[in-house]
């Protein structure tokens, strides 16, 4: 039977927002000395939440823990359209925004359920040709991309405070939350971009169970071996 060391396993990690997924892979592998450190499902600088780092050996379940459904909480902004679909892009279109209830955004929502195709944007990490589509996109080149599969569960909305509303959308992964505030303002013909972003779930685990990232680098090796689920859980499903 294979053996493994203590470390091989998983850890849930509360991003913040600031870092991108690399660098939290980063500073954790430094800081306890770890030679193999990866992520399971990115998220982008400004989105906080659950992201799930797996060490040692766990990193050969990756693509088995990526593959899970997810569910983020947000706020999209109406009425302003930016080239990379949330706050960290360029202002391309401002539009005057009709009055809107709750229920007739959740009406508006309705059709983005179930089966769909959805094109990436062009800010994005995907790569064609090895480059990175945002560093295309930098340039001012605009590239076809392919339309992926994915399902949106539900996409609701909660609250919403002219031109603010606040969100929940329960999806596959690979779907883009920040395509799915853009194509809705599109919908609604006044243009929005996604505000704010929050990763609450990741298959069985949930964010309440992760720990901030500077408070997981403050912790001892010992410490921190308590916080990891080990390799056999995962690979069994048991966690």
């Amino acid at each position: 039977m294979e053996a493994f060391d203590s470390f091989d396993g998983a850890l849930l990690v509360d991003k913040p927002a600031g870092p991108t997924s690399h660098d939290v892979v980063d500073a954790i592998r430094r800081r306890f000395k770890i030679k193999k450190v990866g992520h399971c499902g990115t998220l982008d600088p400004a989105a906080t939440g659950l992201l799930i780092i797996v060490l040692g050996k766990a990193t050969k379940l990756s693509e088995k823990l990526m593959s899970d459904d997810k569910v983020y909480e947000g706020t999209i902004k109406f009425g302003e359209t930016t080239d990379s679909y949330d706050a960290d892009g360029e202002l391309v279109a401002s539009l005057p925004v009709l009055p809107m209830t709750v229920d007739e955004l959740n009406e508006a929502t309705a059709s983005f359920t179930g089966d769909q195709m959805q094109t990436p944007p062009m800010v994005s990490a995907i790569k064609q040709n090895g480059v990175p589509l945002y560093k295309l996109a930098r340039k001012g080149i605009e590239v076809e991309r392919p339309a992926r599969l994915i399902h949106i569960y539900s996409y609701r909305f909660t609250k919403y405070e002219e031109p603010i509303g606040e969100f929940k959308v329960a999806c596959t992964k690979g779907t883009y939350v920040r395509s799915l505030a853009h194509d809705l303002g599109q919908k609604l013909g006044c243009g929005a971009h996604l505000k704010t972003l929050r990763r609450s779930v990741s298959g069985k685990f949930d964010s309440k169970d992760a720990m901030p990232l500077d408070d997981l680098l403050k912790l001892s090796p010992a410490q921190l071996e308590n916080r990891v689920i080990p390799f056999l859980k995962l690979a069994g499903g048991t966690y």
